[in-house]
């Protein structure tokens, strides 16, 4: 015993000795990861639970919902980092990103990459508690984490990207439970994919402004005056895939009825975006956490 508080008081006092300002810098780190804006949190964990419900075929061990609901917050807050990491020039010229901890030097660059590899590290070493086909999968996870914050700079659809991201977890979810990933689970992964294009496209319309000044690029910047009728369409698409999935997994009138009123929520963000005023985008693309706990629960109850 003694021994063991020995260890541990050394490791303690040469982690301070080369990290003096660690603790002190805690609150911005939680800051960097999001903790506070779990919006996030909720948009990556409703499909991905939703994913191992199905693949589960009912109630998920509970050993896989702790790795993949720890995981999917773990992995949101590694992509945080990283993207501030990557847009620390560009946070600073934008109204609503001026107070982030980079731009207003409560951390640095080499703090922003140290926790993202600390979080992706954790974020794998819950994915170790699974099984090979996972694993696999969760090393292309971090490289879509890691590049999509420059994607930006590079294509108009940066939101594709991200879509490809916080739709992956879904594909996680049936090899985790079952080994492999059945054509059902892939129109999950669509229709997750185009969700996440209209609400990341919501978002984008709240800083389209300050995006084509500084000569970044987005969603809501290429589809310009067609931005609405286009996320409507990809809103259609996405309750038209998920009704179809829901025939599939052979889910009762609970998860139709779910699909009824998440159509009755994009509406109401259709009403939202329809003077693109950067608010109301914004609460728009806030709106979408109800969108996927609605259907969630949709899941839950149509799946007993």
């Amino acid at each position: 015993m003694y021994s063991l508080r020995s260890l541990w008081s050394t490791t303690l006092t040469r982690f301070q000795s080369k990290f003096p300002n660690f603790y002190a810098k805690l609150p911005a780190f939680a800051e960097l990861a999001r903790l506070d804006k779990p919006i996030g949190i909720y948009l990556l964990l409703w499909p991905t639970i939703g994913a191992l419900w199905l693949a589960a075929e009912g109630v998920p061990p509970l050993s896989l919902l702790f790795i993949f609901a720890t995981g999917t917050a773990v992995m949101r807050s590694a992509g945080c980092c990283i993207n501030d990491f990557a847009d620390y020039r560009i946070d600073s010229k934008v109204t609503r990103t001026r107070q982030r901890p980079l731009v207003r030097a409560a951390l640095d660059r080499r703090d922003a990459m140290a926790c993202f590899i600390a979080l992706s590290l954790t974020g794998f070493a819950l994915v170790l508690l699974t099984n090979q086909a996972t694993i696999l999968l969760s090393l292309v996870a971090i490289v879509v984490v890691a590049i999509y914050p420059f994607m930006k700079r590079i294509t108009n659809l940066p939101q594709v990207v991200l879509g490809i991201a916080f739709s992956w977890g879904i594909l996680m979810a049936f090899t985790a439970q079952t080994g492999a990933i059945p054509q059902s689970a892939y129109l999950l992964f669509v229709a997750n994919c185009l969700w996440a294009v209209a609400y990341d496209t919501q978002y984008a319309m709240a800083d389209r402004e300050s995006d084509i000044e500084i000569g970044v690029k987005s969603s809501a910047i290429l589809f310009g005056d067609a931005d609405k009728p286009i996320i409507a369409s990809l809103q259609v698409m996405f309750i038209l895939a998920m009704w179809l999935a829901g025939r599939q997994f052979e889910l009762s009138g609970f998860y139709t009825a779910s699909l009824v009123i998440a159509s009755a929520l994009l509406c109401y963000q259709q009403v939202l975006i329809k003077d693109r005023l950067a608010g109301p985008c914004f609460e728009a693309f806030l709106n979408n956490n109800w969108v996927g706990a609605v259907i969630f629960a949709g899941i839950v109850l149509g799946s007993l």
